[in-house]
């Protein structure tokens, strides 16, 4: 793809030596950009509101919805320049972005992405120059080949540090200014088995990952939560949705035969306002109502230590006999509405569950093996979801945007009579996670190729930008500029590429 004149960042000498902790070391060198194309010329930026864009779908909740403003609106979207970057690895989830930090002498906003092979990388977002890249220490005993991660990395609140996972099964603590790992730490004896697929979270002052399998679901795995001391490295909780009387982490099949309901989907762990309890989805394993939890949304204590509650769908066992995971998305986060603490969960079953969290089940009483008690159901766009819906408040209304490979639709809350969704518009263009920010929903059609801008209320199309092809990969829009991962992990590739949509001079 050729977007107009050429440009080259300029290079950053000098490399970075790491010693890790926690029995795990890489490396991070600081480089130049390895090519790209600008299609405009620098020049005086339209305002902007300049901010960070710090973790997948923005924040703990993962609504989706970022900075009000961005200085992209309807009438300048469509003629965004584009500036390529190229890689040195394939990023199949997003990026972040965290404005005006120290590095290389100079403040600057800071791209960060993390790629399949566990390569994290900081990039000049105004040029494509790369600004440091950590390399995990044992990259070579796996790149090329199908173990991979694709979790969006995440930045601690104090902008100073970042947290990315490498397909080894480890949580690295790097530095923004540099990428120094400052630790490592694993969180699962098997990562041949156990895939960190999820973006990372960050929670009373911990890092929350969670584990899948890999494509065929080859046994024995569990899913499973972890919460990380994000100061120390040390592992303050481990939460297993199979043998979950086990509290540490499993080293199968010794001490739990039981295998898969995995934790897979984009957005991982979801944080709820004020209670800061965890929110998660499982996808196919056994289900008892005791110990074992497939195929199941669970509320946990917000340390990550306790299963609260769970809903489970009547249909549990023929979703886990028809490999149907209802985990393949998270449970989105809807404002408290009529006394209404609700939630909507997708999955491969092709519907939208609309659950009351104050009571899961349709009780009031804690986890256990009571199935079924949603408020309502409506059908998903296109049949499965696996992506992260938008939960968007506007105007008095509250609206979901959900985007799958067979469409993109707009949902309406509604609550006369008892609480549902209603369907606002609705497109067949596919889609990966959609976002929304400075009042425009951007959606990224990885099947055709095409960043897709449209207006939320009244789904009118506002531009379509050209991109190349990919997989889990999803926009952010901060600061003029929308960033793109493009590419899909199951190629394998050791290259890939980043597309910057951006304002004149951003």
């Amino acid at each position: 793809m050729t977007f107009g004149g050429g440009w080259r960042g300029a290079v950053l000498a000098g490399a970075l030596l790491l010693v890790a902790c926690g029995g795990h070391a890489g490396a991070a060198t600081a480089g130049s950009a390895v090519g790209g194309h600008a299609a405009a010329p620098q020049a005086t930026a339209s305002a902007t509101s300049a901010g960070d864009w710090p973790r997948f779908d923005y924040n703990a909740q993962r609504t989706g919805v970022g900075p009000s403003s961005t200085g992209i609106t309807a009438a300048n979207v469509g003629s965004l320049a584009v500036r390529t970057v190229q890689l040195d690895g394939t990023v199949d989830s997003s990026a972040i972005e965290l404005h005006s930090i120290l590095v290389a002498g100079r403040r600057r906003d800071v791209i960060i992405v993390t790629t399949t092979y566990g390569k994290t990388i900081a990039l000049d977002p105004g040029s494509g120059a790369k600004l440091w890249e950590f390399v995990p220490g044992d990259i070579g005993g796996y790149q090329g080949s199908a173990q991979v991660t694709t979790a969006t990395p995440i930045a601690d609140p104090d902008r100073r540090y970042v947290y990315a996972a490498s397909p080894d099964g480890f949580i690295h603590k790097l530095t923004v200014a540099g990428g120094r790992q400052v630790w490592a730490r694993r969180i699962t004896f098997d990562p041949s088995k156990e895939k960190i697929a999820s973006a990372l979270n960050f929670n009373g002052g911990a890092v929350i990952a969670v584990t899948g399998g890999y494509y065929g679901d080859a046994p024995v795995y569990q899913g499973h939560l972890v919460t990380i001391d994000a100061r120390t490295g040390r592992i303050r909780h481990v939460w297993n949705s199979l043998c979950s009387q086990i509290h540490h982490l499993i080293n199968p099949p010794s001490s739990c035969s039981q295998s898969d309901s995995a934790i897979w989907a984009r957005a991982g762990a979801v944080v709820e306002p004020g209670s800061g309890r965890l929110l998660v989805a499982t996808g196919n394993g056994d289900f008892n109502g005791s110990t074992d939890w497939g195929d199941s949304v669970l509320e946990l204590s917000a340390d990550g230590a306790r299963l609260l509650h769970n809903w489970t769908p009547t249909d549990q066992a023929s979703l886990n006999a028809n490999d149907t995971d209802l985990g393949s998305t998270a449970p989105a986060l809807l404002p408290t509405t009529g006394g209404y603490r609700l939630a909507v969960q997708g999955g491969k079953d092709g519907k939208l569950h609309l659950l009351n969290l104050n009571r899961l089940n349709g009780t009031r009483g804690g986890a256990g093996g009571r199935l079924g008690g949603e408020v309502s159901e409506i059908s998903a766009p296109g049949g499965e979801v696996f992506t992260a819906p938008v939960v968007w408040s506007h105007g008095g209304q509250r609206y979901v945007f959900v985007a799958t490979d067979g469409g993109t639709a707009a949902y309406a809350l509604r609550t006369a009579g008892h609480p549902h969704l209603s369907i606002q518009w609705h497109n067949g263009t596919p889609g990966t996670s959609p976002v929304l920010a400075g009042g425009l929903l951007y959606v990224y059609d990885e099947v055709n190729g095409s960043l897709n801008v449209y207006d939320p209320t009244s789904g009118h199309a506002l531009a379509s930008l050209a991109a190349a092809g990919g997989h889990w990969n999803s926009p952010i829009a901060v600061g003029g500029r929308v960033i793109l991962p493009v590419g899909n992990y199951m190629s394998h590739a050791t290259s890939g590429q980043l597309e910057i949509y951006h304002l004149p001079g951003r």
